[in-house]
């Protein structure tokens, strides 16, 4: 789908990401003209080969490993994954997504072009052999998969996510996973409930890098026990075969796998952009510079999501389309908000956070209290056969303010937005400890944790008024 029109756009969006789709479509209702450039498959990395595929992937897992215990719910018969077929459902998801994607553009009136951008001057970028003029331009560009050097890629042998989610699945399934962090945790319990046999190599614990409290990283182990996952440290030597990938290890260990998927993280993209010729400047890590309110070095020009956000999540992406437009159309009207965007984990436990932890609130200069409510005596967590997790509130033990918050189990993904959409206002305890909560709900813990956070340190008249 392409414009034709020549005349200067209110808004290009180069990047057709969670972040970049945002931007267009909220730039649009808010009244701009706007255009949006696409080089690759519309959706970006979430949609083809990121958050939705593999949050379709998680689901079944957790399809499987639920069905092991369910004989005692009435059911008969265990689940089996198979990889091939769960890659298959993927496929037709994200297909009818990215459809829906293009549909939208074309009912609102937003202007779409399929080709590389790159910058000629600060208000015009050239795709294909069309120049097109904008007064501001959003910069989505996303990022692309960090490869170690001792893991050279080799087709149908050494993969990145990107690569597994382009194409079907290589012939093996005994597999070996690599980093430990969010991708890699997620990626070793899902590969392990779809019929696959998993290595998981890394050199420090799942998650160990995050945020997340010990009582959490905790649940996380225990849960990730139950997965028949085999761990060693990262190998030494990696040699691809005609007939898989043979790792071998400090004190002489040989392991062979057919293939090897890397969860090592993700660099900045911003290749072929010629930023240079806008005036956009770039760190020494090869994210786009830019101020609090998402805008770069070129003052009609702003960057969002992994181009520019370290935290690299769709999450935040959508956040900073958010804060761009408002500043596109207000100048200088809001700041970046990093503690209200809540962070998720899906792996063998749901695991979600918002906000600071206590060493951080510490940092800030906060006296930190805490309030926890556990699911295991929560009536909807036990008729599930899910009361592994707890709710953990953080306030500030003076002001009683609300500082951040962990939800850790089932549902854990969509309980956080409860509490995200009180994260920044002064009375957020108050707010929530007197709304009214469904039950039997999980989410009714989130009251049971002001209750308890409010006597514990005394809080009461801050939480209840008293």
């Amino acid at each position: 789908m392409a414009g034709n029109d020549m005349h200067t756009h209110d808004l290009i969006v180069i990047g057709s990401g969670p972040g970049g789709y945002r931007a267009a479509v909220l730039g649009k209702l808010r009244g701009l003209d706007v255009g949006i450039v696409e080089k690759a498959a519309w959706g970006g990395t979430c949609l083809n080969r990121g958050c939705v595929p593999k949050k379709d992937w998680h689901h079944t897992a957790r399809l499987v490993a639920a069905s092991k215990d369910a004989e005692k719910r009435g059911l008969q018969g265990a689940l089996t994954g198979n990889l091939d077929q769960a890659w298959q459902h993927q496929h037709d998801v994200v297909g009818n997504i990215r459809d829906s994607y293009l549909d939208y553009f074309r009912r609102s009136g937003v202007h779409a072009w399929h080709g590389m951008a790159r910058f000629i001057d600060t208000n015009t970028i050239e795709v294909g052999n069309e120049r097109l003029h904008a007064r501001h331009f959003i910069i989505a560009t996303g990022s692309h998969a960090l490869v170690p050097d001792n893991f050279p890629l080799a087709a149908g042998r050494i993969l990145t996510t990107d690569d597994l989610f382009d194409n079907p699945p290589p012939a093996g399934r005994r597999i070996a996973i690599v980093g430990s962090g969010v991708v890699g945790t997620e990626f070793a319990f899902i590969l392990s409930q779809l019929g696959c046999s998993i290595l998981w190599l890394s050199n420090s614990e799942p998650l160990s890098h995050s945020g997340y409290s010990d009582a959490a990283l905790q649940l996380l182990e225990q849960a990730l026990e139950t997965c028949d996952i085999q761990r060693l440290p990262r190998p030494e030597k990696v040699t691809v075969e005609d007939d898989g990938v043979r790792l071998e290890f400090d004190g002489d260990r040989v392991e062979k796998v057919d293939w090897v998927l890397l969860g090592t993280g993700r660099m900045p993209h911003t290749e072929g952009l010629d930023l240079a010729a806008a005036g956009v400047e770039t760190g020494p890590r090869g994210f786009i510079k830019i101020n609090p309110m998402r805008r770069t070095s070129a003052k009609n020009i702003f960057a969002i999501g992994d181009v520019a956000n370290p935290r690299m999540t769709a999450n935040h992406a959508m956040a900073d389309a958010d804060l761009a437009i408002a500043n596109i159309i207000q100048p200088n009207s809001r700041l970046m908000e990093f503690d209200a965007v809540p962070e998720l984990v899906y792996s063998a436990i749901e695991l979600g956070r918002i906000g600071m932890n206590e060493d951080e609130a510490i940092d800030a200069g906060f006296e930190p209290a805490t309030g926890f409510a556990a699911f295991e005596t929560n009536p909807r967590a036990m008729g599930q056969d899910e009361s592994e997790g707890f709710v953990r509130l953080i306030a500030d033990m003076d002001s009683g303010q609300l500082l951040g918050a962990e939800v850790i189990g089932s549902e854990a993904g969509e309980i956080i937005h409860t509490i995200a959409s009180q994260i920044g206002n002064d009375d957020a305890l108050h707010r929530m400890a007197h709304a009214f909560y469904n039950h039997p709900a999980r989410t009714e813990e989130i009251r049971n944790a002001i209750e308890t956070l409010a006597a514990k340190w005394g809080l009461k008249e801050q939480v209840f008024g008293e």
